[in-house]
Order: structure tokens, then C-alpha cells, then sequence
């Protein structure tokens, strides 16, 4: 178990059957980035993993 885990576990515990939009996770993403601007990098490639789910491999 990663320590992440924790914080994913009280998520989906808390919040787990909400439905939100990506306009609304995009703008928790952007306010938490202002607020801690140094998980800049880390929010950014989570987005970019998040974006980019159904892409084909390009092996």
C-alpha cells in the first residue's frame, strides 16, 4: 500500500457517490496548484495521464 492510498481511500469514502464534471476536477486541480504551487509537476502529469486514458499505445 502506497501512502497515497490513504488520501484515495478518504476520497472515495467521503465522496465516492458523487458524479463530477472534468470542468469541475479541472478547476479543484487549478486551485490546489495555486494554493500549493509546489505539486505543480505532479498535478500537471496526472492530468495529462488522466487526458490521454483512451489514447492508442504509440509503441
Amino acid at each position: 500500500m502506497y501512502f497515497t492510498d490513504r488520501g484515495i481511500e478518504e476520497l472515495e469514502s467521503r465522496r465516492g457517490d458523487e458524479e463530477v464534471t472534468f470542468e469541475w476536477l479541472s478547476e479543484r486541480l487549478r486551485e490546489f496548484v495555486d494554493l500549493n504551487p509546489e505539486f505543480e509537476i505532479p498535478v500537471e502529469r496526472l492530468a495529462t495521464w488522466l487526458a490521454r486514458l483512451d489514447d492508442e499505445d504509440e509503441d
